[in-house]
């Protein structure tokens, strides 16, 4: 698997917000670092790594094509704008943040797109985010699975989504989690607490834990040290299957990110 396991989420931080967060993660041992076009954050990010010293090639940097940029003759273009904001030559991923909404371009096209991208160098990887079964199905069929390194998907402890995790597994499609946390949510729910006590560990570490011990890569944000410095250790965590199973009753199915005029018919 190519996809770092635990990296840097930048949604909703902007200007110097962003650029701290990047500065204090790559200073704690950080190397993956998750952004997107919409989230009008590159150019900060860009400043903060180049402004941090660490080579490039250390590094592993994810971006993601906005719904408006998905046409032929827009996401080369718009991809190229992303790498000059984020002062380099390439990034290490780049996914379709949501599907085209009522398929205004079709997922053959933006899929071959990128590719096309990737071989001329300007992303390492390519991949999708917000996708379900029938839109794998179509960006399967577009570019073969070989190409698609991920499909990055909310979910969480109250939003396990078994029938597309499966389905993306049995594909060999990865799967990396954002809104992992539930937006905070979940660090307050009594079994994760519970769990936490058991393992003297934080409620959002044991989230991270369960993520990754189920295989998934997960992006968690923060603006606090301790909070960024607490969320690395999760990885050596490994909980029980006691634990995974009291992790796995709390499904509820609570979907958080569902915007209108972008989310498809979900699973």
């Amino acid at each position: 698997m190519s996809v770092p396991v635990l990296g840097l989420g930048t949604f909703r931080l902007k200007d110097d917000a962003v650029i701290n967060s990047v500065k204090t993660a790559l200073e704690l041992g950080y190397r993956a670092i998750d952004t997107a076009q919409i989230y009008e954050n590159e150019s900060a990010i860009g400043q903060a790594i180049a402004e941090s010293g660490i080579s490039r090639d250390a590094l592993y940097i994810t971006t993601k094509i906005w719904v408006e940029n998905l046409s032929k003759d827009k996401l080369i273009p718009s991809l190229k704008q992303s790498l000059s904001d984020l002062q380099t030559d390439y990034v290490d991923l780049t996914l379709v943040h949501w599907p085209s909404p009522n398929d205004a371009v079709s997922v053959k096209e933006f899929m071959q797109e990128l590719l096309a991208a990737k071989q001329m160098g300007l992303t390492r990887e390519i991949g999708i985010s917000n996708f379900t079964i029938p839109l794998m199905e179509q960006a399967i069929a577009a570019v073969g699975v070989e190409n698609i390194a991920t499909n990055q998907i909310e979910l969480s402890p109250y939003l396990q989504n078994h029938k597309v995790v499966n389905w993306a597994k049995q594909h060999g499609i990865h799967i990396t989690s954002y809104m992992t946390l539930a937006y905070g949510k979940a660090l307050k729910d009594e079994t994760i607490q519970t769990i936490a006590k058991k393992h003297n560990a934080t409620p959002a570490q044991i989230i991270l834990a369960w993520a990754m011990n189920e295989g998934y890569s997960v992006i968690p944000s923060s603006t606090k040290r301790e909070n960024l410095a607490s969320n690395l250790l999760s990885v050596n965590i490994k909980l029980d299957s006691e634990d995974k199973q009291a992790i796995a009753k709390l499904d509820c199915h609570d979907r958080l990110v569902s915007p209108e005029g972008l989310a498809p018919h979900w699973d």
